[in-house]
């Protein structure tokens, strides 16, 4: 297939809409169920990049969950404890393969942000990962091939429509890319980066113990953010992505936004929120909508008179701020990386407040005397990588 007609761009208004290879090749996927569109193969291009790389940095088998061409969740596939497996609502599941383990930890760690999302797995799908996307509002999946069980898994989703793409693992690219932008064609080479322990060494704060699951959550955070929007921060706990900032102008905005989404990753793993009293007839999202309110500063939208009754068997008690700073308080060794230079010490302040032990970013700043300074006042260890990773 050297060409593939879309039904329209990223907007219904944008026709005509195909992807095609512009030396006149054969594309190196093959559409096995459904019909992608436009934004689909964006997500899963950028998707598969990431999870192939994630492969090759830790030897692990690699999911993300991708909406509007950034990663909502990326993570490799250790086991689940028991409180992960349940904050994901995968407990009821039993034992599940390294990939289904991926993917739960890419889709559980902000499933506000994944519903709807767009799968990459850097493995072939199993049976195990195929009935866990079975069940989750998802638009589609890449991935380098499917067992014949997985593939009758999925062609039963969203009544028999559900996008399901095979890619060549193979196929390389050429090293210069282009696009169009306003009619102009802009050509770069590709950013081929090999993110291993090595990209860590320059240590420069006065901790320099880096720990081998370390080196591992800072490859992942910075794979990461190499496909997502910039600016960007990611922070990573024990082999998975737990906030994501995408996007922002500001850096210290990236910061405290990836910063909230990973406290409220801790804050679900919470006694009062594990325990919370739901309905049983209560649907997923939901449930999910409802335990964002709750640990959040709109907790009244679910606790009010006359709207908790439809959520919750029992009326639960307020989530306190302080309740909630001594759980968060308890969170440690956290990963974080930054797509390029932290320009003040207030991104490690904010950092210090989710519980992050090791940075990494690139350096450079004017001020990085500073940010190091505000490393060493609270023991980080951080990386200078001396490499900017933009995405755009």
């Amino acid at each position: 297939m050297k060409e593939l007609e879309l039904k329209y761009g990223c907007n219904p208004n944008q026709k005509p809409s195909k992807i095609y290879m512009a030396d006149g090749s054969d594309l190196p996927i093959e559409v096995l169920n459904g019909k992608p569109g436009y934004i689909n193969f964006l997500d899963a291009f950028n998707g598969w990049q990431l999870v192939s790389e994630l492969k090759k940095a830790t030897g692990l088998p690699a999911a993300t969950s991708f909406k509007h061409v950034s990663p909502a969740g990326a993570a490799v596939g250790l086991p689940l404890s028991e409180t992960l497996a349940k904050i994901y609502w995968v407990d009821d599941l039993g034992e599940l393969s390294p990939l289904a383990c991926a993917y739960a930890r890419a889709r559980g760690a902000d499933r506000m942000s994944s519903f709807g999302d767009f799968i990459s797995l850097s493995d072939e799908c199993d049976a195990d990962t195929a009935r866990l996307i079975k069940r989750e509002v998802s638009d589609g999946v890449i991935a380098p091939g499917y067992t014949e069980e997985a593939l009758e898994i999925l062609k039963q989703k969203k009544k028999g429509g559900y996008n399901v793409i095979q890619i060549n693992p193979d196929y390389k690219p050429e090293a210069l890319e282009h696009k169009d932008v306003f009619g102009i064609t802009f050509e770069q080479g590709r950013n081929e980066l090999n993110i291993n322990e090595e990209f860590f060494a320059n240590i420069v704060t006065d901790n320099k113990e880096l720990t081998e699951q370390a080196k591992i959550d800072l490859a992942i955070s910075m794979i990461t953010l190499k496909y997502t929007q910039s600016n960007s921060v990611c922070y990573v706990k024990d082999g998975q992505a737990i906030g994501i900032g995408a996007g922002q102008q500001s850096r210290i905005h990236c910061t405290r936004l990836a910063g909230q989404k990973a406290d409220n990753w801790w804050l679900r793993q919470s006694p009062q929120v594990m325990n919370l009293p739901f309905v049983d007839s209560i649907r997923r999202a939901d449930r999910d909508n409802a335990i964002d309110l709750y640990i959040g500063e709109d907790y009244m939208d679910v606790l009010a008179d006359g709207a908790w009754q439809n959520i919750f068997k029992e009326k639960p008690e307020v989530f306190t701020r302080e309740a909630k700073r001594e759980w968060l308080d308890k969170m440690s060794d956290v990963a974080l990386g930054s797509d390029a230079f932290f320009p003040f010490g207030d991104n490690i302040e904010r950092a210090h407040r989710s519980g992050v032990k090791y940075v990494a970013q690139p350096g450079g700043s004017v001020r990085d005397d500073n940010v190091i300074a505000a490393c060493n006042k609270y023991g980080m260890v951080m990386s200078f990588t001396g490499l900017r990773l933009f995405h755009h």
